[in-house]
């Protein structure tokens, strides 16, 4: 394959946030997400191979959590044939409901793996109605 037919195929896989007015530098990928529910929390599972604890950012502003992932450049001196894996950072964002309990958000970060925990506000949970 010639260099133009990889880098065309390269851009053509990747899922690259969209591109606004930005002011960050670099590529910025959107990270795949899993969200799950229970009758307590909502689970969100983002995958940002690369980043560690002290390079990722999660905010909330507005009722808007962001993610933001930065991943160092290692300096390699490999001759690639072919690279598949680009190295760029992530950025996520996600409105956020009346149902969540902002204040009571944990975050973990493992191998790559990030497991948000948004817990629901008592209100919102489901309950039973006793009859008497």
């Amino acid at each position: 394959m010639k260099d133009k037919e990889i880098e065309a195929r390269k851009k053509d896989e990747t899922d690259v946030a969209a591109k606004a007015e930005g002011t960050r530098e670099g590529i910025y990928y959107r990270p795949k997400v899993d969200i799950f529910e229970t009758e307590t929390e909502l689970t969100l599972i983002a995958d940002i191979p690369g980043v560690e604890q002290g390079d990722l950012d999660i905010d909330i502003a507005d009722n808007t959590l962001t993610i933001v992932g930065n991943v160092k450049q290692k300096d390699d001196a490999h001759n690639y044939i072919m690279q598949e894996y680009g190295v760029g950072n992530f950025f996520r964002q996600f409105t956020l409901s009346e149902v969540i309990d902002q204040e009571k958000i944990n975050a973990n970060l493992s191998n790559g793996v990030l497991t948000l925990k948004l817990p629901k506000v008592e209100k919102a949970k489901p309950r039973k109605i006793e009859v008497k």
